[in-house]
């Protein structure tokens, strides 16, 4: 099982929003994801700067483009409008460096 993080920025004054939307995922969605081989996700908002901070399990090899599907596409443009995002409207992701775990 190997973990991952991440952050993203929330566009100011989207926390209430950008938390609704999520509380109400896409079952579809929510499918791709488990299929893909990510568990254990989790998103953290950092209320000072609005960054949020992702950390997920993934399982196996997957090395599946999910970015490539049409849910995870439709996703990314319901999204856009709340945060800083790519032009093909993917957030704009930086991945974080682990420096301690405790399991």
């Amino acid at each position: 099982m190997q973990r991952v993080a991440f952050k993203m920025k929330l566009k100011p004054g989207f926390r209430a929003e950008y938390q609704k939307r999520h509380e109400a995922i896409w079952p579809e969605l929510k499918q791709l994801l488990q299929s893909a081989g990510i568990s254990d996700y989790s998103i953290f908002l950092d209320e000072e700067t609005d960054t949020l901070y992702a950390v997920q399990k993934l399982s196996g090899q997957s090395s599946q483009d999910l970015g490539s599907t049409a849910i995870v596409q439709k996703w990314w443009a319901y999204m856009a409008d709340i945060m800083d995002t790519n032009p093909d409207n993917s957030p704009v992701s930086v991945p974080l460096k682990e420096v301690f775990y405790l399991p």
